[in-house]
């Protein structure tokens, strides 16, 4: 079974949803800002993006402009964004899919028909 973080206003992850149960598959949902992904789901999902923390985060969010992760992001560590993502869900990119060997986040068509069956 795969987990899905969505966010229950969030028009992309509504969208995201319904692809998946098009497709007829099984999702575990789960609440991003009340239960963002821990660091081993975050890491496997840095490791799907090589190492791209930048693409983990909603870098449209109000939460990103008003801390700043503009100008902080470059200068953190993997450690310490990773520690900020697991504190903040509204600062993580969604929706937030995990399958079992792979992951992506933000809803896009193509990419998510690369990723699943």
């Amino acid at each position: 079974m795969m987990k899905l973080y969505t966010y229950k206003n969030c028009g992309t992850c509504r969208k995201a949803v319904k692809y998946l149960e098009s497709k007829g598959l099984e999702i575990e949902a789960v609440p991003i800002r009340e239960q963002p992904p821990g660091k081993a789901e975050l890491k496997k999902m840095l490791a799907v993006y090589n190492g791209e923390l930048r693409r983990l985060f909603n870098t449209s969010g109000q939460d990103y402009r008003a801390l700043d992760m503009k100008n902080r992001l470059p200068s953190m560590s993997e450690t310490e964004a990773i520690d900020l993502l697991t504190k903040n869900g509204n600062l993580v990119k969604r929706p937030f899919l995990l399958s079992a060997d792979s992951g992506v986040v933000g809803f896009k068509e193509a990419d998510w028909d690369a990723l699943l069956p």
